[in-house]
């Protein structure tokens, strides 16, 4: 759970911060911040899916779980729907008069923020099987940021998303615990292939050079399990 308590803090600190400021930050210091933590994504995400591509069982399974979780996620209008959201509560939280229902669409836009996406997903899921935290310290990084963001518009009452992320990424957690049995060193292996492909996404639309709608792509990390599943289910007979 370490990953997860310092996602946690890191939120808290970004919201303590941002509410002492009280104005909007400069979009060049944003553009900054967001160029480095695209690289930072790219490196991450490119090195989880190298490393485990020549473990990988099944080598081209990683495509079809990319292609076909691609074609689902759009036919859902995931990401479509996902910034429809926030754009409507953002608008809605710019407009707002009363002070409180401003700071309750800000909170509702957080915490869509930083509990949909492959490291806020995925992270937990790894730390709980591997013990490796890097996806969630990288997390960590990118919500404080976003919380300091946040906090400086809407003020320190953006600090309650911070318990509201602490829960859902251990609801993460505890389910990856509780059946780590059933999650086998093969299947994590196509796991860590097709999510580090998506966070390679992720950094590819921080850096600008290709915006794809990647919560379109996150049905992908389904394919590997529903594979594992079919395979466990034809051994029985």
């Amino acid at each position: 759970m370490l990953g997860t308590i310092v996602n946690t803090c890191t939120i808290i600190l970004g919201s303590v911060i941002g509410a002492q400021v009280h104005r909007g930050v400069k979009e060049k210091y944003k553009e900054a911040v967001f160029t480095s933590l695209g690289l930072a994504c790219l490196g991450i995400g490119l090195g989880a899916t190298i490393r485990n591509m020549p473990n990988s069982e099944f080598p081209v399974l990683f495509i079809l779980a990319m292609a076909i979780g691609s074609v689902v996620g759009t036919w859902l209008k995931i990401d479509d729907r996902f910034h429809s959201l926030v754009d409507k509560l953002g608008r809605r939280g710019s407009g707002a008069e009363n002070g409180r229902s401003s700071l309750a669409e800000g909170l509702s836009t957080a915490c869509l923020l930083y509990c949909v996406g492959p490291l806020s997903m995925l992270g937990p899921v790894t730390s709980a099987l591997q013990g490796d935290n890097t996806l969630l310290f990288t997390n960590a990084t990118l919500d404080f940021v976003s919380s300091f963001v946040f906090a400086s518009t809407y003020g320190i009452g953006m600090i309650l998303a911070a318990p509201v992320l602490f829960c859902w990424q251990g609801m993460f957690y505890l389910i990856a615990k509780l059946s780590s049995s059933a999650i086998s060193d093969a299947l994590m292996c196509e796991l860590l292939i097709v999510g580090g492909l998506i966070i390679t996404a992720s950094g590819l639309s921080l850096l600008k050079i290709r915006q794809g709608k990647t919560l379109d792509m996150l049905p992908a990390l389904l394919v590997p399990v529903l594979w594992f599943v079919g395979k466990w289910l034809v051994g029985l007979f």
